[in-house]
């Protein structure tokens, strides 16, 4: 049976807890100082305490992981490294707290993963990119994968350096998709359909897109292809989306950019 630490029970920390949580071989235990999150985690199934110091004389876990937020990493791992087993492996999913930094306060001991998952975790349909420190081996990587592909799609990259790039497209890109049926609603009602309906509009046809460019044999440009008859409504509106200066391409470049310079911004 693998003890799984966590450490934070909030919107993302909860999100994976509640899929975890009906995982056999592991046992789950929280630590969260609010009172409200640890009822929430207690109620799917874990043991949840107000301080690491709460936990029970001679606890040990496999597997420590930090959902906090990011300027609260630090003293997360000070006041829990004491409660991971020697070759206990610590994951983060905190956005842009280096391995580095982690280590500083976890000792040399423990295997460090960063990861960055986002918040389709909480449907079983995340992205997790995971780059793991050099002290990491193939044992590692299995225990980190089998922990967190219950919650979505695992990759990994080898160079840390990437964790921006990822931060800035699948972390922070669900709220941008959000948007997008948000612009896609307000556009339809403009059009003249009424709200309700221009906004199931928006969904199914986003979701129904996305089921089909899953497909790891299809290329999204042909699917693109097949929707637009020349000269025709799809024509039409891809000639103002895809105006090389002002289209939707230059400006989801510079959405990335800002959100990945706020990445490295907070990992400083």
């Amino acid at each position: 049976m693998k003890q799984v630490l966590l450490i934070g029970a909030g919107n993302m920390g909860f999100a994976m807890l509640r899929i975890w949580t009906r995982m056999a071989g592991h046992r789950f235990s929280v630590v969260e100082v609010n009172e409200g999150l640890r009822q929430r985690a207690e109620e799917v199934g874990a043991q949840a305490y107000a301080a690491a110091a709460d936990l029970p004389s001679g606890y040990e876990a496999d597997i420590l992981v930090v959902a906090t937020k990011p300027q609260a990493v630090a003293d997360a791992i000070a006041a829990s490294r004491g409660c991971l087993r020697a070759g206990g492996l610590l994951i983060s999913v905190a956005a842009g707290v280096t391995i580095g930094a982690m280590r500083r306060n976890a000792g040399e001991g423990p295997v460090i993963v960063r990861g960055m998952p986002n918040t389709p975790a909480a449907v079983g349909e995340g992205m997790i990119v995971c780059c793991a420190s050099a002290n990491a081996h193939t044992p590692d990587l299995e225990r980190t994968h089998a922990l967190l592909s219950a919650i979505g799609r695992v990759a990994f990259v080898e160079h840390e350096g990437m964790m921006d790039a990822v931060t800035a497209v699948s972390g922070s890109g669900p709220a941008y998709v959000f948007y997008l049926l948000e612009a896609f609603n307000v556009a339809g009602v403009a059009a003249g359909l009424p709200p309700d309906l221009a906004m199931t509009l928006a969904k199914q046809t986003l979701f129904g897109a996305a089921k089909m460019a899953l497909d790891p044999q299809v290329d999204p440009s042909v699917l693109r292809a097949q929707v637009t008859s020349p000269n025709g409504t799809t024509a039409a509106a891809l000639s103002v989306l895809m105006d090389a200066d002002h289209g939707l391409a230059p400006l989801m470049q510079r959405a990335v950019e800002a959100a990945c310079q706020r990445s490295r911004e907070l990992g400083e």
